[in-house]
């Protein structure tokens, strides 16, 4: 039986025995957390830190979480239009002036947040590298045309989502969304999540490990239509390797370059689930987290090809929102129970060559504790 470490209330032994089975089968290393009322319920860990098994998956191992970043640069925008700073309905070039051009005007910032802005790539997009140019990135999707008419259609901005988000909140703070995160959300919370790392933390990295019988060349890409058909991208295809190098930690990517475990992403999104506050520290409040479970677009997702529900910087699943990355990271949360789940790994699984159910097998033993 793998050893797992950490705290777990005995009504939550169910999420316990899932790491253990799941380290026992699929991964290598990993963390869950449950948060209840704000308050950690379950903080387990185990397994290993790398692909040769050599060293141990611990307390404070962090490992990038890819998409699920976008939890966290989500609730960034919901702390500005809580404070009044962010107006959800007014137009993005309210913001960010040059924004307006090529028929963007009426862009809304809540169109942004819910992946329905019609900027799911970034056109000229050419190396991996060029994702480390703010100033670059930032105005050629000033620059850049819509795809669709805002508002009317969704298309998962993979990569778009933080350089959009990021840019109204630095027009409005005068700071990247790493900054304002670090200095609004993480320390605060007393949170260990980051959204570019710096190098005092990398000894404590898990690097991501590409799916079974795939290498560190294994991209992310758009899941196929229908007819097995994929999103025509002609951009640079974010690899493994990529997500392990010192440049993607170093860089802003606030949609993807995030880095925690899961008791950090847990305790930050339990802020939302909890009417505003997580371990007595109050982020924003019970009004403004409300958007972050209000349907803004429900239909097919012309990028993932398939029926979504997008509130403001949230996918909706029922009465739960939250979001996952590349390779199966996962957070979701519950207003109703209060409660938010987290699963944080580093072994990757290719959903077109398998299922990867470990993130909902989690959150469903989580749901089982409250029984």
């Amino acid at each position: 039986m793998t050893d797992i470490k950490g705290l777990c209330e005995p009504r939550f032994a169910a999420v316990r025995a899932a790491l253990a089975a799941s380290l026992g089968k699929d991964d290598v290393g990993a963390s869950v957390a449950v948060y209840l009322d704000g308050e950690p319920v379950v903080d387990v860990w185990g397994g290993y830190a790398d692909a040769d098994r050599s060293v141990s998956w611990e307390r404070d191992t962090l490992t990038g979480v890819n998409s699920t970043t976008k939890n966290m640069t989500a609730l960034c925008a919901l702390i500005l239009a809580d404070r009044g700073q962010l107006d959800l309905s007014a137009p993005v070039a309210a913001y960010w002036p040059e924004f307006a051009a090529a028929g963007k005007e009426n862009v809304l910032v809540r169109h942004v947040l819910s992946h329905t802005a019609g900027l799911p790539d970034l056109s000229g997009l050419t190396a991996v590298a060029d994702l480390y140019d703010w100033q670059s990135v930032t105005a050629g999707l000033a620059a850049q045309a819509p795809e669709w008419e805002p508002g009317t259609a969704a298309g998962y901005h993979a990569l778009t989502f933080g350089f959009l988000v990021g840019e109204i909140v630095r027009r409005i703070t005068g700071r990247s969304l790493g900054e304002f995160f670090a200095e609004e959300v993480a320390q605060p919370l007393g949170a260990d999540f980051h959204i570019g790392l710096s190098a005092e933390h990398d000894r404590r990295v898990a690097p991501l490990i590409p799916p079974p019988s795939l290498t560190d060349e294994y991209a992310s890409s758009a899941p196929p239509g229908p007819d097995g058909t994929r999103r025509e991208y002609t951009g640079a295809a974010v690899r493994v390797r990529d997500a392990n190098s010192v440049a993607w930690r170093r860089a802003q990517i606030p949609a993807v370059n995030g880095f925690g475990n899961a008791r950090s992403v847990a305790l930050v999104q339990s802020v939302l689930a909890n009417q505003g506050s997580a371990g007595g520290v109050r982020l924003l409040s019970p009004q403004g987290c409300e958007p972050a479970w209000q349907e803004v677009f429900r239909g097919e997702d012309r990028v993932l090809h398939s029926p979504m529900s997008w509130t403001v910087g949230f996918g909706k699943f029922g009465s739960t929102f939250g979001w996952g990355g590349w390779g199966g990271s996962l957070v979701a949360s519950d207003p109703d129970s209060r409660m938010t789940v987290a699963y944080v790994m580093n072994q990757m699984m290719d959903r077109d060559q398998q299922e990867d159910d470990r993130g909902m097998e989690m959150i469903m033993a989580a749901h089982s504790g409250l029984q």
